[in-house]
């Protein structure tokens, strides 16, 4: 990797895993790495319980929406997160993929993304420690 690193997260619906994720590698990064986010099948709209659970925490995803997944977000990024949707995001020589295996927050109430928020924060801690 050369210069600011790039990630991309990517889930089904980009309602509630890779919101987040982009949320806090963001906010942890300050500006050190750019983040997107993208789904396989994007969603109408954010999951209402993740919304509500990043907002306890201080991030506010209220203006972010379902994107979908472009060959060309893929290409441009150095590391590539799939969380549950592995089979649907092209592969590219020379890029970093990692799969997180994290619970799908969707249909659950904010008590029960809680958790899932809580992981997703301790490896994007992680990952941010090494792209450092």
């Amino acid at each position: 990797m050369t210069g600011k690193p790039e990630v991309l997260f990517v889930c089904v619906h980009n309602a509630g895993r890779s919101q987040m994720a982009a949320a806090l590698l963001a906010h942890h990064a300050e500006g050190a790495v750019d983040v997107r986010s993208a789904g396989s099948a994007p969603a109408d709209s954010i999951n209402p319980a993740v919304r509500e659970a990043m907002a306890e925490i201080g991030l506010d995803l209220s203006r972010e929406v379902p994107k979908k997944l472009t060959t060309d977000a893929v290409e441009a990024a150095d590391v590539v997160i799939t969380m549950g949707c592995g089979d649907a995001c092209p592969v590219f020589p020379g890029k970093r993929y990692l799969d997180w295996q994290l619970e799908d927050p969707a249909g659950k109430g904010v008590e029960d993304v809680r958790p899932i928020r809580d992981e997703i924060d301790r490896r994007v801690r992680e990952l941010l420690a090494e792209l450092r």
